[in-house]
């Protein structure tokens, strides 16, 4: 029986939100030379589809009701994978100053 090599190993997923791609890309780039420095293995970060939600309001709500305005919100998405993190790099990782447009959620 041949074990698989993923079996072993504990991989930490980080998944990042940002409404302005560059903002999440200089974010990114600052993560991944510190978990190199560290000397950490990981994988990504890959570019998930970006969500586009529109939305359209009308421009006046009595005597020009068909005209109407259209907006949009882009959320740009990433996936980083940590695999075998030691607990000095999570406690560094959460010691980073992120900025204010970045969210992450961790998945362990």
């Amino acid at each position: 029986m041949v074990k698989n090599k993923t079996d072993t190993q504990q991989i930490v997923r980080l998944r990042f939100k940002s409404y302005d791609h560059r903002l999440l890309d200089k974010s990114l780039k600052q993560i991944v030379e510190l978990f190199q420095k560290e000397g950490v293995e990981i994988r990504g970060p890959v570019p998930l589809p970006t969500e586009i939600k529109k939305y359209s309001v009308n421009r006046s709500p009595f005597i020009y009701k068909k005209s109407m305005e259209q907006f949009e919100m882009r959320i740009h998405k990433r996936i980083l994978d940590v695999i075998n993190p030691t607990q000095r790099m999570i406690e560094l990782f959460n010691s980073l100053d992120l900025p204010a447009g970045v969210e992450v959620e961790i998945k362990l």
